[in-house]
Formats: structure tokens, sequence, C-alpha cells
């Protein structure tokens, strides 16, 4: 890679990593003042070392619900061997110990996501997306996905979604403790700091603003990561563009928001189209990444019946 190339792609790294770090931060802070202002001390403590055990612990349960929900087949090198190779030669450019496992979705919508960690991933695509892209976005598209991998997406945004949640089913409490204590509070019985109440009506609306900021700078970066393990900006870019084109007009994401988008909640956080596409055409092509590209790929399986689109309890919709 080109030294001033280099140089730059360090320093993004180093001000993202400074950004996620400190809004990160203040997701744990706001969680903690939440959780200790109706729990107390020790008991946050515990539901905090519970938290971070689940979330270590149980990492491929959620991974296998999304999988069996979605339907997903397993892409292999039998039915797709350039897919296959493409996203093992990605993995390998990106350094990680083992290629993501590639599934396909039954859904018309076009999209791509991962799940899981760096030595146990899993990358999947939606049959709209084999059909809407060339084999030059897709290639685009798998890096990215392989760039959220690398750059340890999967588990910071996880930990974000968990801090929310806690925060949301604590700030449940508090108000209906509020509720319960209602009438000693207009008798005048009880005393109540009003600060700690603003706080939990608001804290996870604060917490989802927060996990946007943090959930949009980590897309930049994954945008910069496909661009350094492609060498290739132009791919990535135009398959935003056809994306943007398929996904909507403005008033259907005001009217039916996520009527298109097959991923779970925690992912509908993406930052806006036009300015990302400025991002990468600011990052030039490096000829001295060998560019990749897929001609054959699986086309769209009807084999079974696509489920009718509504949104489920554990918020995915498709």
């Amino acid at each position: 890679m080109d030294p001033q190339m280099l140089m730059a792609s360090r320093a993004h790294w180093l001000i993202n990593l400074v950004q996620s770090a400190l809004l990160l931060g203040v997701m744990a802070l706001v969680a903690w003042v939440a959780l200790t202002s109706v729990l107390g001390f020790w008991s946050s403590l515990f539901v905090i070392a519970v938290a971070l055990l689940g979330l270590v612990a149980a990492q491929d349960v959620p991974r296998k619900l999304l999988l069996s929900a979605y339907h997903a087949e397993p892409l292999t090198p039998q039915n797709a061997p350039e897919l296959v190779a493409a996203i093992a030669e990605l993995a390998r450019r990106g350094g990680l110990p083992k290629p993501p496992k590639l599934y396909r979705i039954p859904s018309p919508l076009p999209n791509a996501f991962a799940m899981g960690r760096a030595d146990d991933s899993v990358v999947c695509v939606t049959d709209g997306l084999l059909e809407l892209l060339n084999g030059r976005e897709l290639v685009g598209v798998l890096a990215h996905e392989v760039g959220h991998v690398v750059n340890r997406d999967l588990w910071i945004m996880g930990l974000a979604d968990a801090m929310s949640r806690i925060v949301s089913v604590v700030s449940y409490i508090g108000q209906l403790l509020l509720l319960i204590n209602l009438p000693l509070l207009l008798s005048e019985k009880a005393v109540i700091p009003w600060h700690l109440i603003a706080l939990l009506i608001f804290s996870p609306t604060l917490m989802a603003l927060v996990q946007l900021g943090l959930s949009r700078t980590r897309e930049y970066d994954a945008d910069r990561a496909a661009v350094e393990l492609t060498g290739d900006p132009d791919g990535l870019i135009s398959a935003l563009l056809k994306l943007e084109r398929r996904v909507g007009r403005f008033w259907e994401d005001i009217l039916l928001p996520g009527r298109r988008i097959p991923e779970p909640s925690l992912l509908r956080t993406h930052p806006p189209t036009e300015d990302r596409i400025a991002r990468l055409r600011e990052l030039s092509a490096n000829p001295q990444v060998k560019a990749l590209s897929v001609v054959g790929y699986p086309q769209p399986s009807r084999s079974m019946p696509l489920p009718r689109p509504r949104f489920r309890g554990y918020g995915t919709y498709w």
C-alpha cells in the first residue's frame, strides 16, 4: 500500500477507535446511572456481570435463531464456488483466522449482513441481492461485511445493543415503581428526585441516539476496510447506488419504516447513502491490490415458499 494511503488509513482507524470508545463510554455511563438509581450499587454490578457473561457465552444463540428464522441455506464450494472463493480471499487479506460461512436467504429484498466473531462468523446474502448486483458490486458488498468482522464491529454493536436493552428494561421498572408510589407522592408522604425520573424516561432515547452514532461510525469504517480489501471503491459505490434506488423513496421510510429491510433491528442504523458514497469517492483505487470479481453465482431459489412480510416479536422483518 502507498505510504500516504497507509498513514491516512491508520489515522482514520485511530480516530474511529477513539470515537467508538467515547460513544461506548457514554452508553456505559448512562446504563450505570440508570441501573444504580433503580437497583442500587451491588445489584447493578450483579446485573452487569450476568449480562457480560451472557454476551460472551451465548454468542451463537442469536445467530442460530436468525438463520433459522430467515430459512437460510448454506452456500458451499459445490453450489457457489466463486462466491466461496471470493470471501475466502477477502478473509485472507483481512487476516481472519478462517473465512466466514456463506448463507443465502430466500427473500426478494436486496440485503447482506454478518454475524458472529472473527474466528467463527457468517455472512448472509439475500436472493434479491444476488439478482440485483453484478460480480464486481457483489464482491464490494461482501468485502464490506468482511470488514465488519475484521474490525470486531459485531461484538462492539452487540455490547452496545445489550446495554441499550438493559437500560430500556430498567426504565420500564423505574416508571412502574413511580406509578406504584404515585399515591404517596400525591399525599406528599414521599419525596422523589425528579432528575432521576427524567433520566429513566429519556435514557432509552439517549441510548438509541448514541447507538445510532456508534453504528454509523462502524459503517464508515467497514466501507474503508472494503476498499482496502478489494482496492476498488467504484464497485462498492455502484452497489450502494443500486441498493439506494431499490430500497424505496423517502415517504416509504416515514410511512412504512423497515418495510424493505430484512435484518435485525440493531442493524437498522446505516448512515445516509450519499454520505457513504462521498467518503468512498475520496478514496482512490489501489493498483497493488488485485481486484476481485465473481462471474458465476447461484440464481435465486424458489424451492421454499417465501414468508409473508411482517414484523416479528424479536425485531426482524422479512
